[in-house]
């Protein structure tokens, strides 16, 4: 066939088996799934992403799939948005696996707090681990079948990542996600490495093309980027069964061309053994999101505050500041953003907000605070210059350099390669389990989410995925 690598990567996905894998991996797959239900638990709250539940919930056709998040008035946070069972009486009824990871994706983008690959590019698990919960609801499988098929659709995600060269104006989200979500359903559906590999190759030709243009506006259609991707990446493995094929290629067809300005395989199969990944898997190299906004503003941020802990200085000692960083941050210099999504997307408004608060939660891109006068001020006085060698891909070369120049004339400099939360500095996994507790406590209460998270830590001991979805709606 015209590329091995796409019979390698569908062998692997068929025929590797759970316990083959170390403790270690399936410890992280497990940490990826909690994060990953996690934020689509609060993004569920947000106003758009309740009433898409509920539209769902009327074009759907029978299911067993879940719609995350279901919850009284009583457990709302401060922000006082519904939830999906505040629009929806009674609460929405399962749905078929397309709309469920449809809605849930969705919701788990909005506060731009879902984990990623750096190796890879994107976020790997809101395109992947959706659409696996619904489809091995709808099956009735086994937390063992779910978690399996979220690592391989993990792996295959992040690895075609790894090869794509994508256009400048090319949005990550919802594009090589696709061949993920395909993955993931042809590994639950009992697939043969030939099936897989049509799956895949489908899923390529299915694949949405976003720009980065709704983010830097703050359009929140962004959203469905993942979304679309995962309801693609299932139909394609459905396609399969009705008899469709694909092309040879599909990652080459469509990022030598219409999406990317080129791919190679090559990278795809770095560190590829005989019969898969001859180190980690990706999944274990991934990065976990501690501040609410786009990943270039992490090590950003991460050098700002830690000069204003050495330093003690308040924001508005600051006279200016200089930040170098890769290319795309030539896309995300607005001062002024509009709203809470574009100020996700904007460096001198995510460092501005961050030095005055001291806080790079959800609340610091809430409408109040972007439209703070002082954060405004102090943003308009940040400058982002590119730095062509540096690269989100790269750790042997700074990732971001703030270098803040204070009112009495000092000049405070600090770098950042590994953001804290990526794999290379990581956090204690107790900041993990906070991230989740805090995430989906207002929507399922105290006591059911310390059940969901001993339900997920002992997920491949499950007879069954519907004892951990039963928590979530």
């Amino acid at each position: 066939m015209a590329a091995d690598y796409l019979d390698k990567l569908a062998e692997f996905v068929a025929t590797t088996r759970l316990e083959d894998w170390p403790a270690a991996t399936i410890a992280a797959a497990k940490d990826v799934a909690l994060d990953t239900i996690g934020v689509i638990l609060a993004g569920s709250r947000i106003p758009e992403n309740a009433n898409f539940a509920r539209l769902a919930a009327t074009m759907s056709g029978p299911g067993h799939a879940t719609l995350f998040g279901n919850i009284p008035e009583s457990a709302q946070d401060n922000t006082h948005q519904p939830a999906h069972g505040e629009l929806v009486e009674p609460p929405p009824p399962k749905v078929q696996p397309l709309f469920a990871a449809l809605v849930n994706a969705t919701a788990g983008v909005a506060l731009e707090l879902d984990e990623g690959s750096r190796r890879g590019g994107g976020h790997p698990s809101i395109h992947v681990t959706p659409g696996a919960i619904a489809v091995a609801e709808e099956q009735d499988a086994s937390g063992q079948a779910a978690l399996a098929a979220i690592i391989v659709g993990y792996e295959v995600t992040s690895r075609i990542g790894s090869g794509v060269r994508a256009r400048a104006e090319v949005h990550s989200h919802g594009t090589w996600g696709t061949i993920g979500a395909a993955a993931a359903t042809a590994r639950l559906l009992g697939f043969d490495a030939a099936h897989t590999r049509q799956a895949l190759n489908l899923a390529m030709s299915m694949s949405p093309a976003n720009t980065w243009t709704p983010c830097l506006e703050g359009a929140t259609i962004r959203n469905l980027y993942p979304g679309r991707s995962g309801f693609q990446g299932i139909m394609a493995a459905h396609l399969v069964n009705c008899g469709f094929t694909g092309v040879q290629d599909g990652p080459a067809d469509l990022y030598n061309g219409i999406l990317g300005e080129g791919f190679d395989p090559a990278a795809v199969m770095d560190g590829w053994g005989a019969t898969g990944p001859a180190g980690p898997l990706r999944i274990e190299q991934n990065y976990f999101k501690y501040h609410a906004c786009c990943l270039y503003n992490h090590p950003v941020l991460d050098a700002a505050l830690a000069l204003q802990e050495q330093h003690g200085f308040a924001a508005a000692a600051v006279a200016q500041v200089r930040v170098t960083a890769p290319p795309i941050v030539q896309l995300m210099t607005n001062p002024a953003p509009d709203n809470m999504l574009s100020a996700k997307f904007s460096i001198p408004y995510a460092l501005a907000a961050a030095l005055t608060y001291g806080d790079t939660g959800p609340a610091a891109f809430y409408p109040e605070r972007v439209a703070d006068p002082a954060v405004n001020a102090l943003a308009r006085r940040v400058a982002v210059i590119a730095d062509p060698e540096m690269s989100m891909r790269r750790y042997d070369y700074p990732a971001a350099i703030v270098s803040l120049t204070l009112q009495d004339g000092r000049v405070l400099e600090e770098r950042a390669t590994a953001h804290y939360g990526d794999s290379p500095n990581p956090r204690p996994r107790q900041e993990l389990v906070d991230k989740f507790t805090a995430l989906a406590t207002p929507t399922l209460g105290k006591d059911r989410t310390a059940q969901v998270i001993a339900a997920v830590g002992r997920l491949e001991k499950l007879s069954s995925i519907r004892e951990l979805t039963a928590l979530l709606g």
